[in-house]
């Protein structure tokens, strides 16, 4: 494992252990809280629902970001890290030291977003085909 490899690896092991903590600390304080919010009007209980709804996305969030930080581990362990998984050029060192789970260079990452928003327009403009030729079937029957 090289010098490059190496610092990525204790920086990731750093953020995967700080994410945990925080993932901790967060269940801690919500599970103090769910205690706390028993009793209260409707409103207090739609709020303390909605708080928990924007927790789990957060949690979903959190937890994805952990996945790619063990994939990242893995790469480096494996020797794959640091090369793109499109064109196989080596990814630059910056770029790794501000993503350290980038798997793809910035080139290809910025075609992949290109193609799922292309294809993100295109899903939208069928659905919306779609309901404008339902209504219209709908109105003539």
């Amino acid at each position: 494992m090289d010098e490059k490899n190496k610092e990525v690896r204790e920086l990731l092991l750093k953020t995967r252990e700080n994410l945990i903590k925080e993932i901790k600390n967060k269940a801690r304080s919500e599970s103090d809280d769910t205690v706390k919010n028993e009793v209260g009007d409707i409103y207090d209980l739609a709020s303390n629902e909605r708080d928990r709804e924007l927790n789990l996305l957060i949690s979903d969030r959190e937890r994805g970001k952990l996945l790619q930080i063990e994939d990242a581990i893995k790469r480096i362990d494996e020797g794959s890290y640091g090369t793109c998984e499109e064109c196989e050029s080596p990814i630059p060192k910056e770029r790794l030291l501000i993503m350290p789970f980038a798997h793809l260079c910035v080139s290809c990452q910025a075609e992949m977003e290109k193609n799922l928003t292309i294809e993100k327009e295109f899903k939208e403009e069928r659905e919306y085909r779609k309901l404008a030729f339902t209504s219209s079937d709908e109105e003539e029957a």
